[in-house]
């Protein structure tokens, strides 16, 4: 039983602890190559806020996890089969109960650590700002914390050779052999603005990868996945170490 873990822990303990910093993670429910399950973000998503607040716990951060939301925005997705899509004003929904709850019963600080490259929370944080003037909410991509190239070989962003090193490492039971994968190539656009990254529109991924993957995942290794989940949580858990202790009114220098 880890007490850091709202799931895991008990009334018995919580009621006697003062919390300084929530943390809730938020994945996704969708396809992810051949090899990988559809829950490969909520999998990453539980592993990483674990890890990361055992670490902050040790060293003295107050610090619970909240249980991961597992159905994020896949909006460009909606033609695979069972891609289960949460519009980002469901999104804001829930989260405004959960924020609700934790500025009523004093809470004041919520990082969501996002586990899906199609969930924005942004505008979210800037009206939910609004609405609760004394909560401090912030969001950290994981997939963004490290240099990607120090710890894998292939470029990608879903099912590639990052996400299936992760999880060989996490939940190898869950991995079909690289043999079955698919080489997770994808289109690029035509449009030189989406192409270069300083305009955007949404991808039609369908249109864009034929086995749901972008990125070869087939130099993945669970020795790659452990040592890059080594480095992120160490890395996320000094973000949390300082929400944590961090004065509210005192955030800028």
């Amino acid at each position: 039983m880890r007490p850091y873990i709202l799931a895991e822990t008990n009334w018995k303990a919580v009621k006697d602890t003062s919390f300084d910093l929530a943390i809730l993670p938020w994945g996704a429910t969708e396809a992810h190559n051949y090899h990988l399950p559809y829950a490969t973000d909520v999998y990453e998503a539980d592993a990483i806020a674990a890890g990361s607040a055992r670490k902050a716990w040790e060293q003295g951060a107050k610090v619970i996890v909240l249980p991961t939301i597992p159905f994020g925005v896949n909006t460009g997705q909606t033609d695979i089969l069972l891609d289960i899509n949460m519009h980002p004003g469901t999104q804001l929904a829930v989260l405004n109960d959960i924020v609700e709850v934790l500025n009523r019963q004093g809470i004041y600080k919520l990082l969501i650590l996002n586990s899906h490259g199609g969930n924005d929370f942004r505008q979210m944080i800037r009206e939910l700002g609004v609405r609760f003037p004394k909560m401090f909410i912030s969001t950290c991509f994981w997939f963004n914390v490290l240099d990607r190239s120090a710890f894998f070989d292939v470029k990608g962003d879903h099912a590639d050779e990052l996400e299936t090193s992760v999880m060989m490492h996490l939940h190898p039971d869950l991995v079909l052999p690289l043999e079955e994968a698919g080489n997770g190539d994808a289109k690029r656009w035509k449009i030189t603005a989406f192409r270069e990254g300083w305009a955007w529109a949404e991808r039609q991924w369908s249109k864009v990868s034929d086995d749901t993957g972008i990125g070869n995942p087939k130099q993945a290794t669970p020795g790659k996945g452990e040592r890059y989940m080594e480095a992120l949580t160490s890395k996320i858990s000094e973000l949390l170490v300082e929400l944590a202790a961090a004065d509210l009114d005192d955030l800028y220098e």
